[in-house]
């Protein structure tokens, strides 16, 4: 029984040292740059195309757009025309920083309190959205721009 037992712990052993190699070589692989990229990108576009629906041309806020602040986006102690001015720029200013890697961390944070706002007023039932908004934004916090970024040979953390 002691023999099966060690033949079994030495298979084990062996199967998590192959796998924790695997998991080191596929973690250089990957990094943090690219992670921070990835995730600088895919929160951006997000943000950009809804910025994109509020406007007409290249950034006049539309009617439906104020109507939308009225309405389902009414938010407290914010009038609907500065709410829809102040997230259609945001949608577009934030989003575009953080594709070009300038000011990651202010971007991310302000994006973070965005959804913040859209958690907690507007969608509160969208919580598993913006969870995973929240996720990608809070590694841009905590990394920084990475090395793809103008951050980086700015000197910008």
């Amino acid at each position: 029984m002691d023999a099966i037992r060690k033949t079994s712990s030495t298979a084990d052993q062996s199967l998590r040292s192959i796998w924790n190699r695997i998991a080191d070589r596929l973690g250089l692989i990957v990094g943090d740059s690219l992670l921070v990229l990835v995730a600088r990108l895919a929160i951006a576009a997000i943000f950009l195309m809804s910025g994109r629906t509020k406007v007409s041309g290249f950034l006049t806020v539309t009617p439906s757009t104020y109507e939308l602040f009225r309405t389902e986006y009414s938010l407290p102690l914010i009038t609907p025309e500065l709410a829809a001015h102040l997230a259609t720029y945001s949608e577009h200013l934030f989003p575009l920083l953080l594709v070009l890697g300038l000011f990651s961390r202010l971007s991310a944070l302000a994006l973070l309190g965005m959804t913040l706002v859209i958690q907690v007023f507007v969608y509160p039932d969208a919580w598993p959205t913006h969870l995973s908004w929240a996720g990608l934004l809070l590694l841009i916090v905590a990394r920084g721009g990475g090395a793809v970024s103008l951050d980086r040979p700015l000197g910008i953390k």
